[in-house]
């Protein structure tokens, strides 16, 4: 061996992860070509330096990102690397999704029936969990699944989210009943509008995945009615609604939403006094403002005490601080919130604000800060 800084294929593959066989493959495919190899015996030796190149193609293996485009984040800058993974990751998701639809279908040809059972929740809680997220909602030709609702169901909770790039809201439920089955969609904004009020009627609705959409299906029992009436005497709602689902790629909500610190300052105060607040500013852009014991709310070229600047009475927990949105942002993140109270978690001026109910923490709407003015 040459070089004292040079390893042993098998030191170095332990010291990776990887296996001898693994190393060999990606010499010969030329992502990690050895820095020297014995030209008696043809056994490979590796540089203390390419550990680290190893342990990064372990873990984009790990990601199932195909050997072509391993090379290219390898050979990228870092703009370029971080953009290629997102794509990765979310090419990885269209698939989960599709294979998601494709079980539901084959589920549904084993048993004879046209859907699968996903949980059951009260219909008034749903639709007031569902309303609370629409307004989040968005419109875009290049990301058409921001028109909708993600709808994600596991064995524990049903999980609502929406995002217009601007504000997420995310609001979590736990069923009366889980069938165990897991499964994930984008629901379509419009349809869920429409059959909105039909769900709110419904005692206790079943929601089913078909191929194409989801069902939400009226469980009925002994004693249960609906607040319509009787239908007939038979104390069920005339059909099931179904919501279609909608194509494309949801935004990576649980990226940003693992990304988040936790906050500098949190800020307890009253829903209606800072809606007040909001809507009685002129400006396009609101300068929130937090100090012990209150938060005003001002514009450009107002100073954070100048008397222009509105003040609501607040509980402020931590450093003072200061950030800037936009009116049309802040507000329906505000108004959505459920409760008098609303807890307000800062973390910086370019970070996202989350706007939380103060006695129900499992409604959350994250708010993009705007720049400031120029002139602020």
């Amino acid at each position: 061996m040459p070089d004292t800084e040079l390893i042993p294929i098998g030191t170095f593959a332990r010291r990776s992860g990887l296996t001898a066989s693994a190393l060999r493959f990606y010499d010969d495919s030329g992502v990690l070509r050895p820095a020297d190899v014995d030209a008696a015996s043809g056994y490979r030796y590796y540089h203390v330096d390419q550990l680290e190149r190893a342990v990064t193609v372990r873990r984009l293996r790990e990601l199932d990102m195909p050997l072509a485009t391993v090379g290219q984040v390898l050979t990228a800058d870092q703009t370029r690397a971080a953009r290629l993974i997102d794509e990765h990751v979310a090419s990885l998701s269209a698939r989960a999704d599709a294979a998601r639809r494709l079980a539901v279908e084959v589920k549904a040809a084993l048993t004879g029936e046209d859907a699968v059972p996903l949980a059951t929740v009260k219909g008034p809680v749903l639709a007031a969990a569902v309303d609370q997220v629409l307004a989040a909602t968005g419109v875009s030709e290049d990301h058409p699944a921001i028109a909708g609702v993600r709808l994600e169901v596991n064995g524990e909770a049903l999980t609502l989210t929406a995002t217009d790039r601007y504000r997420l809201s995310t609001r979590t439920l736990v069923p009366e009943e889980s069938s165990g089955a897991e499964w994930a969609a984008t629901l379509s904004g419009d349809d869920l509008r429409v059959v909105l009020g039909e769900i709110r009627r419904r005692h206790v609705v079943r929601l089913e995945a078909l191929p194409d959409g989801v069902r939400f299906h009226e469980v009925a029992g002994p004693g249960v009615g609906t607040a319509g009436g009787d239908h007939g005497g038979t104390g069920r709602l005339s059909g099931d609604v179904r919501c279609r689902l909608l194509d494309g790629e949801f935004p990576d909500h649980h990226a940003l939403l693992a990304a988040l610190t936790g906050p500098s300052t949190r800020v307890v105060v009253a829903k209606d006094a800072l809606l007040r607040a909001i809507e009685s500013r002129a400006e396009p852009t609101v300068r929130v403002s937090v100090r012990p014991g209150e938060c005003v709310l001002s514009g450009p070229g107002a100073e954070s005490g100048d008397p222009a600047g509105h003040v609501v009475t607040a509980e402020v927990e931590g450093a003072a601080a200061e950030m800037w949105f936009g009116a049309v942002v802040l507000h329906p993140a505000v108004a959505t919130a459920v409760g008098p109270d609303v807890m307000l978690d800062m973390r910086g001026p370019a970070e996202p604000l989350t706007v939380r109910s103060a006695d129900n923490g499992d409604l959350a709407t994250h708010a993009m800060p705007h720049t400031p003015p120029v002139e602020a």
